[in-house]
């Protein structure tokens, strides 16, 4: 004897694919950007702004070092969850021909900036550092800008 399972939506609705991320998961990833961009703000703020120049040279603010780990530890958590959203939001938005101008934005500009960061980190010579910084710095300044639009025009479009 089968037992059919009822449901309290129509089939249509049933039949639409889910776009929205969980909320757990879209808080997750909200917490880690907002970190990430502080703490790149923040970082860009002490290298530029606060440090003192002695008689033998210019000479780092103590937080800067601190600043860069704790961004690079956000990263990977960041990535972590970025990459969860390949098969679950990203695959069926592009199929389903969904934010795709909005989504291939967003996804350059995260390519781009994690390209940069991987250049900072294992590319970079000394005359191409600045190129690669402030290319960094730029887009990742940016992100969250983009990310805010890709959202506003995700919940704008029609199905």
């Amino acid at each position: 004897m089968r037992h059919h399972k009822t449901s309290l939506h129509s089939s249509a609705q049933r039949a639409q694919p889910r776009f929205r991320i969980e909320r757990w998961h879209r808080y997750s990833l909200y917490a880690l950007l907002a970190g990430l961009w502080i703490s790149g703000a923040v970082w860009l703020f002490v290298r530029y702004l606060l440090r003192t120049v002695t008689e033998f040279g210019e000479v780092p603010h103590p937080a800067e070092h601190p600043l860069m780990q704790l961004h690079g530890a956000l990263l990977w958590f960041w990535l972590f969850l970025w990459g969860s959203l390949l098969l679950q939001h990203i695959r069926r938005a592009h199929q389903a021909q969904r934010n795709r101008r909005s989504g291939w934005t967003l996804i350059s500009l995260l390519l781009i900036v994690s390209l940069s960061a991987y250049g900072l980190y294992y590319l970079a010579a000394e005359n191409s550092r600045q190129v690669w910084s402030w290319l960094h710095a730029i887009c990742g300044l940016f992100l969250p800008l983009v990310i805010y639009l890709h959202i506003v025009c995700g919940r704008n479009q029609k199905t």
